[in-house]
C-alpha cells in the first residue's frame, strides 16, 4: 500500500483569483490530474483556480521554476496573478534578497517587483499576435478574426501572453452569457490547445471592464494574463492608451504596455489567505 504524502501549502489570492502554492514533493510521487482535481474541489478539497508548484531553479539567474495546473488538473503555460503571488511569497521567505524577483516557468522567464503595501508588478513578456503562438488556425496574422459560434459570427482579437487568449469587445461587460459563449470559444476547433476567453468593455482610453472565462477553470474573479491580453488587443487596434486600469469582478489591476516589441506589465495586490497541510494518497 502507498503511504500518505503530506503537502505543506500556502493559499494565496490576487484579486480573487486563488491559488494553492506548494513546493514540489521531495518523493517521486507526481500529483496527477485526479489528485489535483480532488484538491481543487471547494467542498471536499482545498479549492483553487490554479495550483502553483515550486521547483528548484532551472536557470542560474532565477530563484524558482514554477508550474501551473488548472482546477481541471491540466498543466498550462502561464498565469499572471499566480506569478505575482509567487513573487510575494518568495520575497516574504527571503526579503534580504531584495524586491526584484526573477522566476522561470513553462511560459518563459518572468521578472517581478514586490512593492510596499502588498502590490506586486510582473513583466509578462512581449505580447505575440502570431496565430501560431497561441496556437490558432488562421491563414495570416490579423487585427481580428471571425469565429462561427452556434451559427453566428463572433469577432475576436487573439494574442499569446505565454498562454492563448481570445478577446471579444462588448458594449456592456455584464450582458454577455459568458457561461455559454466562453466554453464555445474555449473549445473552438480553431484553437487546438483551447484558449482563454476575455470579454472587454472599453470605458475610455485608460479604463476597461473585463470578464474572463479561463481555459480549464471557467469564469474567474480575475485573470492576470487575460488583463494583459485585453489591453494588448485594445492598444493594438487603437482603442487604448499605454496605461490602463482593468476592472475585474475581483478588483482593479493596472496594465502597462508601450507597444510593439515591449513587455507588458501587470500590477495588483497579492496576499496570503492561510497556510496549511494536507495528506493525500
Amino acid at each position: 500500500m502507498l503511504s500518505r504524502m503530506r503537502i505543506e501549502f500556502v493559499k494565496m489570492q490576487g484579486l480573487g483569483n486563488d491559488f494553492l502554492v506548494f513546493d514540489a514533493p521531495a518523493v517521486d510521487r507526481p500529483l496527477d490530474s485526479n489528485r489535483l482535481r480532488a484538491l481543487a474541489d471547494r467542498h471536499t478539497g482545498i479549492g483553487f483556480d490554479q495550483a502553483l508548484m515550486l521547483e528548484n531553479p532551472r536557470d542560474a539567474n532565477s530563484r524558482v521554476f514554477y508550474r501551473i495546473f488548472n482546477s481541471d488538473g491540466n498543466e498550462v503555460e502561464q498565469c499572471g496573478n499566480g506569478a505575482r503571488c509567487i513573487a510575494a511569497l518568495l520575497y516574504s521567505r527571503a526579503p534580504e534578497l531584495g524586491r526584484d524577483v526573477v522566476m522561470d516557468s513553462p511560459g518563459g522567464i518572468v521578472r517581478a517587483r514586490v512593492g510596499s503595501g502588498g502590490s506586486v508588478s510582473v513583466d509578462m513578456g512581449v505580447p505575440d499576435f502570431d496565430p501560431r503562438a497561441l496556437p490558432m488556425e488562421a491563414a495570416a496574422e490579423a487585427l481580428s478574426y471571425s469565429l462561427s459560434i452556434d451559427g453566428a459570427a463572433v469577432n475576436i482579437g487573439a494574442v499569446s501572453i505565454g498562454n492563448p487568449h481570445a478577446v471579444l469587445r462588448v458594449p456592456d461587460v455584464k450582458a454577455p452569457p459568458v457561461e455559454t459563449i466562453g466554453p464555445s470559444i474555449e473549445r473552438h476547433a480553431r484553437f487546438p490547445k483551447r484558449t482563454n476567453v476575455g470579454f472587454m468593455q472599453v470605458v475610455d482610453r485608460g479604463h476597461i471592464r473585463l470578464r474572463v472565462f479561463e481555459r480549464g477553470v471557467g469564469e474567474t474573479l480575475a485573470c492576470g494574463t487575460g488583463a494583459c491580453a485585453a489591453v494588448a488587443v485594445g492598444r493594438r487596434d487603437g482603442s487604448l492608451d499605454a496605461d490602463v486600469q482593468v476592472d475585474l469582478p475581483g478588483g482593479a489591476a493596472r496594465v502597462s504596455w508601450q507597444g510593439a516589441g515591449e513587455s507588458v506589465w501587470l500590477t495588483g495586490p497579492a496576499t496570503t489567505v492561510f497556510t496549511g497541510s494536507i495528506d493525500i494518497m
